[in-house]
């Protein structure tokens, strides 16, 4: 069994693809459109055929406040693995990405850095040093 598919509720899901590809440097993988949904994922570009992060629209009263509670208790919804922490801190800073938490360790090695998506999300980065 393997994790294939994972997702992200977003407020507006054309400027989640446009962060989440143009900002973030994930690929659209599907862009799928039926009676009225929108079926939006990205993935790696360094595994194309890799897990898929769905970028769904939150338009479910339960999914708004779901996501709302979880910002505003300021928990990610997502983790990435990124090769260093510090160095995509910088390189997302440059481009105007607003983070509550600069890179930190958190425990033994690991350091996490925690942005805002710009869609209704925290997402974290992390990366195990070495």
């Amino acid at each position: 069994m393997k994790i294939i598919l994972t997702r992200v509720f977003v407020d507006d899901q054309e400027r989640a693809l446009n962060f989440y590809t143009e900002t973030l440097g994930f690929v659209k993988k599907s862009d799928i459109s039926a009676e009225g949904y929108r079926w939006l994922t990205v993935v790696s570009p360094d595994d194309p055929n890799g897990t898929e992060l769905l970028l769904e629209l939150n338009d479910n009263p339960v999914v708004r406040a779901y996501q709302k509670g979880i910002f505003e208790q300021e928990l990610p919804a997502a983790s990435f693995g990124v090769e260093d922490t510090h160095a995509e801190y910088e390189r997302l800073k440059a481009q105007g990405v607003k983070f509550t938490m600069e890179p930190t360790e958190v425990v033994d090695r690991v350091i996490i850095a925690v942005f805002d998506d710009t869609c209704g999300n925290l997402i974290q980065i992390q990366t195990l040093e070495k």
